[in-house]
């Protein structure tokens, strides 16, 4: 199976970006299924079930979303097995710049809103910087000038990554990022964070990497919305 985190600033079109690719693939012949965390509330489960495909909703609530979906990884990847998915794709709420939600096997994809400022690439950490694929949305409401600054701040802070202008309502560049999705390597066993995320109150706070549950202790949300701790 091929797992791709989805994540990025808020408002920044992540889930109709991820819909056109679900499209894309679908045309190319796999199956997805779709987690999605956010924190409070959400109905884009509704639009993305239109596709077709499976989809299951967490909500983190008080919770880093991006911590959320980290520990719970490997619940969601034996969920989308048994749906007989070929590809599992987990949209995070990515609040938190500071975050870094990608594990190393997975195909991290960091969508940003282009009109959020030239500079705004600067301004995100490991969210951005360790990603595969950043997505610049909403270019067609700024200048050619505009996109083109935006685009070397985002080569400044990650010069390794694929680039893809996309547009959420036209689906341009979608068939793209399904390309490289379908041409992503397969999840392994074990897997680690990319990044360490940024001090809390479990154990991913200090410097845990590894991504399966039995890793973890402090306070603990699962997907059905249990909460326990788990330690001394």
């Amino acid at each position: 199976m091929k797992v791709v985190i989805v994540a990025g600033t808020p408002g920044s079109g992540k889930t109709s970006v991820m819909i056109h690719a679900i499209k894309n693939l679908q045309d190319l012949g796999l199956r997805a299924a779709v987690v999605k965390v956010d924190c409070l509330w959400t109905e884009d489960d509704a639009r993305i079930r239109r596709l077709g495909v499976p989809v299951r909703v967490g909500l983190a609530r008080d919770m880093c979303p991006d911590h959320y979906s980290i520990y719970n990884t490997e619940e969601m990847i034996s969920w989308a097995g048994s749906q007989g998915a070929d590809v599992l794709l987990n949209e995070t709420a990515g609040l938190c710049l500071r975050c870094a939600p990608y594990p190393d096997r997975a195909l991290a994809v960091c969508v940003i809103d282009v009109t959020s400022g030239p500079n705004t690439p600067l301004k995100i950490g490991p969210l951005l910087t360790t990603a595969d694929v950043v997505v610049a949305t909403k270019g067609d409401l700024v200048s050619q000038a505009e996109r083109e600054v935006f685009r070397e701040r985002i080569v400044e802070v990650n010069p390794g990554c694929r680039i893809v202008e996309a547009n959420g309502l036209t689906g341009k560049g979608s068939r793209e990022l399904a390309d490289l999705i379908k041409d992503s390597s397969d999840i392994e066993d074990e897997m680690l964070l990319r990044h360490n995320p940024p001090l809390a109150v479990c154990t991913l706070c200090t410097g845990e990497l590894r991504v399966s549950k039995k890793h973890h202790r402090g306070v603990l949300r699962h997907l059905d919305g249990f909460t326990e701790y788990v330690g001394e």
